[in-house]
């Protein structure tokens, strides 16, 4: 159940434009964050091979490792993160991740052993948690609810083109370098907080009294709880594609027999290419038809087609079709857009923050079970990689399509209203 706030807020700021400081603040967290989300996919063979890891089996294991010691920690970053939000301020928890993932971003360009570049992935997997979901709550709740849309679609479209940074900073000036360049990226963007300020509907419910930030009132009826599950469902899929996919796509490349070698980092950079138009494309069309969830239906059939393409579509392919592949993995995968900005218009002000930071990390943290099931189907004979892949997508995919056509529609929804207990 949902009350609004009835008492008029004292402590609300006028709403804000598309094009504020908080948009792009916002926009640049999201930039450096999936600049060092998507880094460690593009250096993960040179990294490995430097740390003496040379075994191509082997590469892939501690590969799949070291990736999920990183998705572990957004796990814990997003609950972590996620009621601080809620608890203490939007603002304390975007510039607080933002901050220690850049540290250890640092420190990664420093280790020596796997054991080292592991629990560095670990904590700077809790710090990734933070920004995304604390940028898009303190978006919507200071745009006006015409235009929110407009303004998640800016935060997740500006942010993509950091994956395709990542790439050229990777391929270029080496992978140590690549990470001390990330850990700077973030450490220069904490010097634009000024001018940017929290969210009124926040301090109102802080005023309020209201309990805030509790991850277990997700739980407490049935309605509350398919509805957070829901949203969980509508962003696996693209984990699953980003992160089984484009990140393997070496891999799957030698499965095809393709007509030459691919790279991770050039498949990786292809995909987001890809998403930074879907991502685009999607918020401007849910702007335009009034429906988030009508046009995440019809992204998830895109994506049904796309993953389709790309496992059954390009044995003994070119090099360029492969990557022309990937391009449109990702042009399908932009309802990420839309992912986001559903999970934070869903629920109440009082546990907005915890969703929409926990959502999209537990989402991205279940790639490593949906790594886990990988790994043990592609041991099937009569699965292989492809099959293995072919099963988990189209299940994923699946669900995604029902949670949205069962979740309520949220173009347009009024914001300031608080969850009861």
């Amino acid at each position: 159940m949902s009350q609004p706030l009835l008492t008029p807020p004292t402590t609300i700021r006028p709403a804000v434009g598309v094009f504020s400081a908080i948009v792009l603040v916002a926009s640049l967290g999201n930039f450096v964050d999936l600049y060092d989300l998507v880094l460690f996919g593009i250096v993960r063979v040179d990294s490995l091979h430097e740390l003496g890891i040379t075994n191509a089996a082997e590469v892939t294991n501690k590969g799949l490792y070291l990736m999920n010691m990183q998705m572990g920690g957004m796990l814990l970053g997003g609950l972590l993160w996620g009621m601080l939000g809620d608890k203490r301020g939007r603002l304390s928890v975007l510039f607080g991740s933002i901050l220690l993932y850049s540290l250890a971003n640092i420190a990664n360009g420093f280790v020596q052993t796997v054991d080292q570049y592991a629990w560095l992935r670990l904590i700077a997997g809790v710090g990734l948690a933070g920004e995304l979901g604390a940028g898009v709550t303190l978006v919507a709740e200071t745009l006006p609810k015409e235009k929110r849309g407009y303004g998640t679609m800016l935060v997740t479209s500006v942010g993509v083109p950091g994956a395709l940074l990542a790439y050229y900073v990777g391929e270029r000036l080496g992978w140590r370098n690549a990470y001390f360049m990330g850990g700077g990226l973030g450490l220069g963007l904490l010097a634009l907080r000024a001018g940017v300020f929290e969210s009124g509907m926040f301090e109102h419910t802080r005023q309020s009294g209201v309990a805030r930030g509790n991850f277990l009132s997700l739980f407490a009826n049935r309605f509350r709880a398919s509805k957070y599950l829901r949203c969980l469902l509508l962003g696996i899929p693209f984990w699953f594609m980003a992160g089984i996919l484009i990140t393997l796509a070496p891999e799957f490349g030698r499965a095809f027999h393709l007509q030459g070698a691919v790279t991770g980092g050039a498949s990786i950079a292809w995909c987001y290419l890809g998403c930074t138009i879907g991502d685009f494309t999607s918020g401007a069309l849910g702007q335009l038809l009034q429906s988030r969830l009508r046009v995440l239906r019809m992204f998830f059939v895109g994506s049904a087609a796309a993953v389709a393409w790309f496992l059954f579509g390009l044995n003994g392919a070119s090099v360029a079709a492969f990557y022309f592949a990937c391009f449109l993995v990702g042009v399908a995968g932009g309802f990420w857009t839309l992912f986001v900005t559903v999970t934070a218009e869903e629920f109440g002000t009082n546990i907005r923050a915890t969703v929409a930071t926990t959502a999209p990390n537990f989402a991205r943290g279940s790639l490593v079970l949906v790594s886990l099931l990988f790994k043990s189907l592609k041991e099937v004979p009569t699965l292989g990689m492809v099959g293995a892949a072919a099963i988990i997508g189209a299940v994923l995919l699946v669900l995604a399509f029902f949670s949205a056509s069962t979740l309520p529609e949220t173009y347009g929804k009024e914001l300031d209203y608080v969850e009861e207990a």
